[in-house]
């Protein structure tokens, strides 16, 4: 978990950069829920001062994937079903009403970009490579928002997502997992190249919500990352 010296030169502030960086380290569980978190331990590994390291703090306690406890010091959150809940409902609002524009505003390029994102996925998941996947899942769903005109729903959707990101990055290494979810990806975006805007929507809906239906299991596998009682 460091700052790659051509990303300090990408012009993004080294405030964003920090930021970035232990979101991705949060979400991946590099940084394990119920960890204490030192800010001078992640300034030291990310090669910057205390600053920007207490600045995207507040940003993740502002997404729940932190709490900062007074007398105490700042934890990364453990996951919770509320806060899956609650992403899964906002992501799949903003989103399903996304694609429905999509649909009408997508160029024969936008197609190919989103085809090419689809064959890019099967090498993907081929080669059993779930980083490069989740990369380029991200980045699919992203342009399905820029492509509605409305790119703020991927900002809004972004910052609301920190748990159910947790569970779907946890899901990645499930047997036939990738293989499911490229499989759905490519009836969404059939749906976008039809021009088809209601089954646009229902086939996002349905695969947005296959991510809650892993969650029990998830659950089950990983029992120290999640709240109790819930």
């Amino acid at each position: 978990m460091r700052i790659a010296l051509g990303e300090r030169a990408s012009g993004v502030s080294a405030r964003d950069q920090v930021y970035l960086a232990l979101r991705e380290a949060i979400v991946s569980a590099e940084l394990a829920p119920g960890r204490r978190l030192s800010e001078n331990e992640l300034a030291e590994r990310l090669g910057v001062s205390r600053t920007p390291v207490r600045e995207a703090l507040v940003r993740l306690r502002d997404e729940r994937l932190v709490a900062i406890v007074p007398q105490l010091g700042t934890f990364v959150t453990l996951i919770s079903n509320e806060g899956v809940e609650d992403a899964a409902f906002v992501r799949e609002a903003l989103e399903c009403a996304a694609i429905r524009l999509a649909t009408q505003r997508a160029t024969e390029d936008d197609l190919a970009e989103l085809q090419a994102n689809l064959a890019a996925q099967d090498r993907a998941q081929e080669a059993g490579d779930a980083d490069t996947f989740d990369r380029l899942d991200d980045a699919l769903h992203r342009r399905l928002c820029e492509l509605s005109g409305r790119e703020i729903a991927w900002q809004l959707s972004r910052r609301a997502n920190g748990h159910l990101d947790r569970v779907r990055r946890l899901s990645l290494p499930e047997p036939g997992y990738l293989g499911e979810m490229v499989s759905e990806h490519r009836v969404v975006v059939a749906a976008v190249a039809d021009r088809d805007p209601d089954h646009a929507e229902a086939t996002l809906r349905h695969h947005l919500r296959m991510v809650l239906s892993s969650l029990p299991h998830i659950r089950e596998v990983h029992p120290d990352y999640f709240e109790e009682n819930e």
